[in-house]
């Protein structure tokens, strides 16, 4: 399994950042993908990523130690599950992210270059997406 993790410290109280993570359709658009698309617990997901229009189909799943999981239901990968987690600090609190994912499916590149292509896309992605919790919790 392949591994990325993004964390970043908000200015926020947990609840704050908690009630902006749970909204789906809102957190999921913050992370600049090309359309999402949120209907109860399944969210589907389109980008390009280089050459390559990917399409995902995640839904959210129960994790007690996190805000928010979703695991892959169709897409590119064999296996991919995210996780992002809070915690609260003395000067407000710190997200974390975690995404894994197992085996890309994409024709021509090897999947080496996969792996990297794909934790440069999902780097940038998160922070994308906590860059837009920040300007969120300071307006």
């Amino acid at each position: 399994m392949q591994e990325v993790t993004v964390t970043r410290e908000l200015s926020a109280d947990p609840d704050e950042v908690r009630a902006l993570v749970q909204d789906t359709q809102a957190f999921m658009d913050g992370a600049g993908f090309d359309a999402v698309r949120a209907d109860g617990d399944t969210v589907r997901i389109q980008n390009r990523v280089g050459l390559f229009d990917v399409e995902l189909i995640v839904d959210v799943v129960e994790d007690e130690d996190a805000v928010l999981a979703y695991e892959q239901q169709e897409g590119i990968f064999e296996d991919m599950y995210t996780e992002y987690h809070l915690e609260a600090t003395d000067d407000g609190t710190t997200i974390g992210a975690t995404t894994t994912f197992e085996a890309v499916d994409l024709p021509i590149v090897g999947q080496v270059l996969d792996a990297t292509v794909v934790k440069r896309q999902r780097s940038s992605e998160l922070n994308t997406q906590f860059d837009w919790l920040e300007s969120q919790l300071e307006s």
